[in-house]
C-alpha cells in the first residue's frame, strides 16, 4: 500500500534505489540524493526524534529555506505519526512565536543561523517546545543553550537508537494511516492571522494522482523546489506529485540564484505564483527597450508572430502554413533565446496560482510557447481543484476541475463552492471557521465566480471585493490591478472604488529596480525610492500606463485619480501576505488620509510617516505626494 507519504517513500526507494530523489547546489557542485539514501535519512532522524521524546500526534515546526533537510524532517515526523508545519522564512520572529505556539509544536527544525535567532528572541514565549535543531551549522559554534542540536547529531542518535529498537521505523509507517494529519498548512492571512489548515495524507496523494492524471509526468521528469515549502503550492509540486511520480527535486543553492538554477536544470515542469511569471514579462521589456533598434524590431515583429499564433490555438483553429513557417523562425531566433535563458526551454507544462494571472501576461508566454496554465484552488483543497486542459486553455478562465472534484456556484451569492477527496479537515483549534467553512458539505471558498458556456471557470474576485460603482456597474479590483502590473514599472496596486467611492483611484507601487534603470539611461538623479517615485517624469511614465490599461476598461472602471506611493508594501508591516497578496482591510486602515485625499480632488497629500527596518532599526519620512488626475485624459497619449 502506498496511501501515506512514509508508505511512498519507502516505495520509491524500493523501486528507484540509486536513481536520484533529491540534487541540492552547495559550493557550486550538485550534491545527490538517491532514493535508498533519503530513506535512510529519514529514518535516522525520526528515530532521533523519537529518542528526544517526539510521541505521535506532537507538531514539529520548520523554518528555512528550501532544503534536502527540510524533506527529511517533514517525512521523518510523519513516520512517527506527527505532524509537521512549515513557517516562512521571511516570517519576523513575532510571526514565528504565534504559529510555533498556537500549533503546539513541540520541536522546531531551524535551517541556519538566522532563523535559530528569531526564535531565541522569543523563546521566553514557547513554553512548549523541547529542542531547536538547525542543519545548518555554519555560525552556531558559539551558542551553549542545551536545547540546541545540530541536523546530524540527532541523526547519529536515531542510527544509535535504531540498533536498540530494530524494526521500530517500519512498524511505525506501517501504523500510518490515509486520513492521519500530514501536515498543518497556513492559510493566506489576507484578513487577519493566518488559520492552520489540517491536511491528511490522502488529501494530499489523492490531489498528486488527479493531477498526474490530467498532466502526466515521469520519474524522468526534473523540478527545482525554489518558492516556500511552507506554501501550499510547493509542498503540492514537491512533496505531493514529486513522491507520487518520483521526481527528481532540485534546490537551488540560494534563494539569489534560482534563476541561474533554473537555467542549469532546464525543469520539465514549474509552479510559480503570478510575481515570477510578471518579473520575467518586466525584465524581458526592460531589456527590449534598452537594446538596438534592429532588435527591437526583430523582437516586436516575432512577438506579433507569436500572438497570432496563440490566439489560433486559444480559438482552437488550425494554424496556416504561412503562421507555422513564421512562428518556426521566430521561435529559432527569438523565443528559444529568451527561454533559455530563464530556464524555461524543457519545459513541457508550467502552472500560476496563488492569484489572478493578468491575460496580458498569459497571452505573452502563450506567444513564446511557453505551455503555461492557469489552475484555481485554495490551502482548503490541497492547492489545486481546477486546472487548464492541453488544448483547452482560455486566458480569462482557470479552466475544468479535476477528477473527482465537483464544482458549483452558488445562486445567489455567486460564491464558489467545492467538493473533493482533497478538502481538508478543518482549521487546528477553531470550529467555527470550520463550520462556516465546510457549510452544507461543500467547501465554500469565498471566492466570487461563474462557468462560461464550455463548463470552465471565470473567477471574478474575492467576493467581499466585488465592488459596485454609484452607476451600478460591477468591478473587480484585481482585475484592474493585474493589467497595471502588467507595465515593467509598476510592481504592486491597490484599486479603491464602489460602495461610498463615486469613482476609481488606485495606489501605485513603482518597481525601483526597472524605473531606476529607466532614470539612470536619461540621466535622471536620485537619492531614495521615495524621491524617485516622486519625480515629475517619473509621475508622467506610470501616466501613460496607466492611461494604456483604462483604454481596455469600460468607462466607469477606469482610473481617475493615483498616486505613487512613498513606500513599497510590505509583509513585515502586515500591508501584504507572505505569498503577496494585498490585505486591504490594512490597507484601508493605514493610509485612510491618502485614500481621502484622492476623492477630496486636492493635487496632493502631506506624509510624516515611521517606518521599520527588517533589522529593527526605524526612519522617519516626511514628504508630499503628488495626485495624478486623468479625468482630462489626452487622446494618443501612449506611444
Amino acid at each position: 500500500m502506498t496511501d501515506t507519504l512514509p508508505k511512498l517513500l519507502v516505495h520509491n526507494a524500493r523501486q528507484f534505489g540509486d536513481k536520484v530523489a533529491l540534487r541540492e547546489k552547495e559550493f557550486g557542485i550538485w550534491q545527490t540524493t538517491t532514493w535508498r539514501e533519503l530513506l535512510d535519512r529519514v529514518r535516522n532522524f525520526s528515530l532521533g526524534l523519537i529518542s528526544l521524546g517526539l510521541r505521535p500526534d506532537d507538531k514539529i515546526a520548520i523554518i528555512g529555506d528550501n532544503r534536502p533537510e527540510w524533506i527529511i524532517a517533514e517525512l521523518a515526523a510523519q513516520s512517527a505519526g506527527a505532524i509537521s508545519m512549515g513557517v516562512y522564512q521571511t516570517s519576523i520572529a513575532s510571526e514565528v512565536q504565534y504559529l510555533v505556539d498556537f500549533s503546539d509544536a513541540t520541536f522546531v527544525v531551524a535551517e541556519d543561523q538566522e532563523q535559530v535567532d528569531k526564535v531565541l528572541e522569543v523563546w521566553d514565549q514557547l513554553p512548549k517546545v523541547k529542542y531547536v535543531i538547525y542543519y545548518d551549522p555554519r555560525g552556531m559554534r558559539h551558542y551553549t543553550q542545551p536545547f540546541l542540536l545540530d541536523f546530524r547529531e540527532v541523526e547519529e542518535k536515531g542510527i544509535a537508537y535504531g540498533r536498540e529498537h530494530p524494526g521500530l521505523f517500519e512498524r511505525n509507517v506501517e501504523k500510518t494511516r490515509p486520513n492521519d494529519i500530514a501536515i498543518f498548512s497556513t492559510t493566506s492571512g489576507t484578513t487577519g492571522k493566518p488559520k492552520l489548515a489540517m491536511l491528511t495524507h490522502s488529501n494530499l496523494i489523492t490531489m498528486g494522482r488527479n493531477l498526474n492524471q490530467v498532466d502526466p509526468l515521469t520519474p524522468d521528469d526534473e523540478y527545482l523546489s525554489f518558492l516556500p515549502l511552507a506554501w501550499i503550492g510547493e509542498q503540492m509540486m514537491t512533496i505531493a506529485v514529486g513522491f507520487t511520480v518520483g521526481l527528481t527535486i532540485n534546490f537551488p543553492e540560494e534563494p539569489e540564484t534560482v534563476r541561474e538554477n533554473l537555467r542549469e536544470i532546464g525543469p520539465h515542469v514549474m509552479f510559480s505564483p503570478p510575481r515570477i511569471w510578471e518579473s520575467i514579462v518586466s525584465e524581458v521589456q526592460v531589456k527590449i527597450e534598452d537594446t538596438t533598434r534592429l532588435k527591437r524590431a526583430f523582437y516586436e515583429w516575432a512577438m506579433r508572430v507569436g500572438y497570432r499564433m496563440a490566439d489560433t490555438i486559444f480559438e482552437k483553429r488550425e494554424p496556416s502554413a504561412a503562421l507555422r513557417w513564421q512562428y518556426r523562425l521566430a521561435d529559432w531566433t527569438v523565443f528559444m533565446p529568451i527561454k533559455d535563458k530563464f530556464g524555461l526551454r524543457r519545459l513541457k507544462r508550467a502552472y500560476t496560482g496563488g492569484a489572478a494571472l493578468g491575460p496580458d501576461v498569459f497571452r505573452f508566454f502563450h506567444a513564446m510557447g511557453v505551455n503555461l496554465k492557469q489552475i484555481y484552488g485554495q490551502t482548503e483543497i490541497t492547492g489545486i481543484a481546477i486546472l487548464h486542459r492541453d488544448g483547452d486553455i482560455k486566458f480569462q478562465t482557470v479552466g475544468l476541475p479535476l477528477p473527482e472534484t465537483e464544482l458549483r456556484i452558488d445562486s445567489e451569492t455567486g460564491e464558489i463552492l467545492m467538493r473533493s477527496p482533497a478538502v481538508f479537515q478543518g482549521y487546528y483549534k477553531n470550529p467555527e471557521a470550520t463550520a462556516k467553512t465546510l457549510e452544507g458539505g461543500w467547501l465554500h471558498s469565498g471566492d466570487a465566480g461563474y462557468l462560461d458556456e464550455d463548463g470552465h471557470l471565470i473567477v471574478i474576485d474575492r467576493a467581499k471585493d466585488v465592488m459596485t460603482l454609484a452607476d451600478g456597474t460591477k468591478f473587480s479590483p484585481q482585475f484592474i490591478e493585474n493589467k497595471l502590473k502588467f507595465s515593467p514599472y509598476i510592481k504592486e496596486a491597490v484599486v479603491f472604488g464602489g460602495g461610498d467611492y463615486p469613482f476609481v483611484t488606485a495606489f501605485i507601487n513603482i518597481d525601483y529596480e526597472n524605473v531606476g534603470t529607466w532614470a539612470e539611461r536619461r540621466q535622471l538623479a536620485y537619492t531614495t525610492y521615495t524621491d524617485l517615485a516622486q519625480k515629475p517624469e517619473v509621475y508622467e511614465l506610470i501616466r501613460r500606463h496607466v492611461e494604456r490599461t483604462n483604454q481596455d476598461l469600460p468607462p466607469a472602471a477606469r482610473i481617475q485619480r493615483f498616486l505613487l506611493l512613498h513606500k513599497e508594501l510590505d509583509a513585515d508591516d502586515e500591508e501584504l501576505t507572505r505569498t503577496r497578496k494585498v490585505r486591504r482591510n490594512v490597507i484601508a486602515e493605514r493610509y485612510a488620509p491618502l485614500i481621502a485625499a484622492l476623492y477630496s480632488g486636492q493635487p496632493d497629500v502631506e506624509v510624516d510617516t515611521t517606518i521599520t527596518y527588517q533589522d529593527g532599526t526605524t526612519a522617519r519620512i516626511q514628504t508630499r505626494l503628488r495626485i495624478e488626475d486623468l479625468t482630462g485624459e489626452r487622446e494618443n497619449a501612449v506611444a
